[in-house]
């Protein structure tokens, strides 16, 4: 089959278009004729040899493959060959056909495309298992995303509207505030601003955040516990930066928050009758136009390398998506 192969852990620069085999389906898993696959920041990470997962090279990238069920395993429930579903993996996207275990995937309404539903697992369940099911976000609370113009974090700007937070979107570049208000974000501050704790504290009248959804890591993190409020959830999600930030404990302790580990991969390993039903419920607000996920263009399957420099320039907002066949 036809396929993106990462050749070296050299990321956009070690894609090249290959031949590689078809992934047959395991006892646990659907094969998927690939329609349309998106384009993550993990997948960039780990074709750079940073990511905490590093194939056997050559490898095909990619995390969110969406298309038709050719084939199930022997162990397979609820889905069927010509079944439209959405796959989420590791990496093996960027390809005509992928496999991946079925409690990773999700039935695509008659409402949703194939692009828009490829642009859906790896963001949306993420921000759903940090934001719902992590640190259980109610009406009325306030909500600050890091890193907000990326794909998962324009899935929590938009899950954090529908489930009626104050959202406080977090960017270093202010010429994206527009796209980050139509996204559903009530304030919008620049990352880079050296007075943003102040800026934390006037935004929410002194109180402070209630959850903190951190992908950038390093000073950031630190600069954010400060202005959590009292039995406030900070996640951190990921780490831009590249650097893991440390935390000194006195701050937890003394401001009385919780610092919440979201690791929405192994929650679906270890959980998959919840995950199937949380993916479930994402793809039917979708249909139901109560979420928008936003992709920023759709590129074909051969112009992976260029996706990848999209990222690097970081003049992407929302998701690229490969259209495959």
């Amino acid at each position: 089959m036809r396929a993106v192969l990462c050749t070296a852990f050299d990321g956009a620069d070690a894609l090249t278009m290959g031949d590689a085999p078809d992934p047959g389906p395991a006892s646990d898993e659907v094969s998927i004729e690939v329609r349309a696959a998106a384009v993550s920041f993990m997948d960039k990470l780990m074709s750079e040899g940073e990511d905490q997962m590093r194939p056997d090279l050559p490898y095909v990238p990619g995390t969110d493959a969406a298309g038709v069920v050719l084939a199930v395993g022997a162990d397979v429930e609820g889905f069927a060959p010509g079944d439209r579903v959405v796959g989420q993996l590791w990496y093996g996207a960027y390809a005509e056909k992928a496999a991946t275990k079925y409690w990773k995937c999700a039935h695509i309404p008659d409402a949703v495309d194939y692009a828009t539903a490829s642009t859906v697992l790896h963001n949306y369940m993420t921000a759903y298992y940090a934001l719902i099911h992590r640190c259980d976000l109610k009406k009325g609370e306030t909500l600050f995303v890091s890193g907000a113009t990326g794909g998962v974090g324009l899935a929590a700007v938009d899950m954090g509207r529908m489930l009626g937070a104050c959202v406080i979107a977090g960017t270093g570049d202010s010429a994206k505030t527009a796209v980050l208000k139509d996204s559903g974000a009530d304030h919008v501050v620049n990352m880079r601003d050296p007075d943003l704790r102040k800026s934390l504290k006037s935004l929410t009248n002194g109180h402070g955040i209630d959850v903190c959804f951190e992908m950038v890591g390093g000073p950031t993190f630190e600069a954010l516990a400060r202005s959590m409020a009292w039995g406030g959830r900070i996640t951190p999600i990921g780490f831009v930066s590249g650097e893991i930030p440390a935390l000194p404990m006195n701050l937890p302790l003394l401001k009385g928050f919780s610092v919440v580990g979201v690791f929405e991969g192994a929650w679906a390993e270890k959980h998959p009758d919840e995950a199937l039903a949380a993916a479930d419920r994402v793809m039917t607000w979708i249909a139901d136009g109560k979420l928008q996920p936003r992709i920023d263009r759709i590129l074909p399957l051969d112009q992976a390398p260029e996706a990848m420099h999209a990222l690097d320039r970081r003049d992407v907002i929302g998701r690229i998506v490969l259209e495959v066949t």
